[in-house]
């Protein structure tokens, strides 16, 4: 049998055709439910953290990791990175900073950076004075100035360059396309001159400039970053550069997962030997593949040439696929049939009524009857945390796997 181009040590079939995540049986876990469930493996996330770590390691730098909470917001989840060594929080909402802050983050351990800010919201923000908040705009850099003079801020700035998973421009945050994201070259006199009229110590700059790259976006993503650094030339209060978020993992066969070595040394060699802390902000890179959706086959029936299978969950559970094209890939929860030449292109589609509301069309996939079990694999990051109530079909459930412990939700 061929192997699977997503399946490692801790998600695979089993000789007896059963689908492992994280020591489970996947197929007898979904049965426990009467409807979608996302399902977490702790010890996939905490592995993820240490290889990130280590590249941050390499490179030379001191530096510090945020977990970004838009990513994934389950609480067990959050709890579990709280208690971590080092692990601070990235967030972009007042509400985000109260959620992090019940799940046991100290307000020192939480980093805002959010747009289109209200002043109903800085004044929240602002209520944790050990919070670090980074200024998307010279605006919000004004109104903080006036209700916090002299309070140490961060400045998130836009290079002008970006890349994203693909080269998408919709996951490119600074590139050709201006976008709403930061601060530009021709505005920074300005911030810096308002930063010093009231007396605000900017101590960092901040810059995410897409998502989900990976090793064919790295010389991008270097560009990126060497036209960000003539920023820190005014800044004689810097400590820390924020270099964001983005680094992406595979979503189709083919794909290398993110060369974490070439990665950490073009940190090392735009910020190495500066005395600066490099700050990153993960979500997609420590939770995506750490999360499956587990949905039950409704119906499977030929409409013309296509083959339908049906499925109990649609886009609004993980509307990434549909409004990014970042699939999560269909597996079967239990294999009946290994021989691949008997496999069928299917299209499998979800129960809302929307024309976008398609998992995957044209995919191999093992015969397939109702009541069988998928999985939806790289379903860990922005998807129950992007999910809506549409068509009321928003109802679903959370666990994850901690060892031989379940905790749900």
């Amino acid at each position: 049998m061929t192997a699977d181009w997503w399946a490692r040590d801790d998600l695979h079939h089993d000789e007896d055709g059963r689908l492992i995540f994280a020591g489970q049986d996947v197929e007898a876990l979904a049965r426990q439910h009467d409807r979608p469930l996302f399902l977490y493996s702790g010890a996939r996330i905490r592995a993820n953290v240490a290889r990130l770590r280590a590249a941050l390691a390499r490179s030379g730098c001191d530096h510090r990791l945020y977990y970004a909470m838009k990513c994934n917001r389950f609480a067990p989840l959050l709890r579990m990175l709280a208690m971590e060594r080092d692990i601070g929080v990235d967030i972009c909402s007042p509400n985000e900073m109260d959620h992090a802050l019940a799940c046991g983050f100290a307000a020192g351990q939480i980093s805002y950076t959010g747009t289109g800010v209200s002043n109903h919201d800085l004044d929240r923000l602002l209520a944790q004075p050990a919070m670090h908040i980074n200024c998307d705009s010279l605006s919000q850099i004004r109104r903080i100035g006036e209700r916090a003079p002299g309070r140490a801020i961060g400045i998130r700035i836009n290079p002008g360059h970006g890349t994203g998973y693909g080269d998408d421009a919709r996951l490119t945050y600074a590139g050709m396309r201006t976008t709403k994201f930061g601060i530009y070259r021709e505005q920074w006199a300005e911030a810096i001159a308002l930063a010093a009229h009231h007396r605000l110590v900017v101590t960092t700059v901040h810059f995410h400039v897409g998502c989900g790259y990976l090793s064919q976006q790295l010389d991008a993503w270097e560009v990126a970053l060497a036209a960000a650094t003539p920023f820190l030339d005014d800044l004689p209060d810097v400590t820390t550069v924020n270099i964001g978020g983005g680094l992406g993992l595979p979503h189709r066969a083919g794909e290398a997962p993110l060369d974490l070595d070439r990665w950490s040394a073009i940190v090392a060699r735009h910020f190495g030997g500066r005395r600066l802390i490099i700050a990153i902000e993960p979500g997609d890179y420590l939770v995506k593949d750490a999360g499956i959706l587990l949905l039950s086959v409704t119906g499977v029936e030929h409409k013309r040439e296509t083959l339908f299978v049906s499925v109990d969950g649609g886009f609004n559970l993980a509307p990434e696929p549909a409004h990014y094209g970042l699939p999560c890939e269909p597996v079967m929860c239990r294999l009946r049939e290994t021989d691949r030449s008997r496999w069928q292109r299917v299209t499998i589609a979800g129960n809302i009524n929307e024309a976008l509301d398609l998992w995957i069309e044209d995919h191999a996939m093992p015969p397939l009857v109702e009541d069988d079990r998928i999985a939806l694999i790289n379903a860990g990051g922005y998807g129950s945390a992007m999910s809506s109530n549409h068509c009321m079909r928003g109802e679903f459930v959370e666990a994850m796997i901690e060892t031989d412990a379940l905790e749900a939700v």
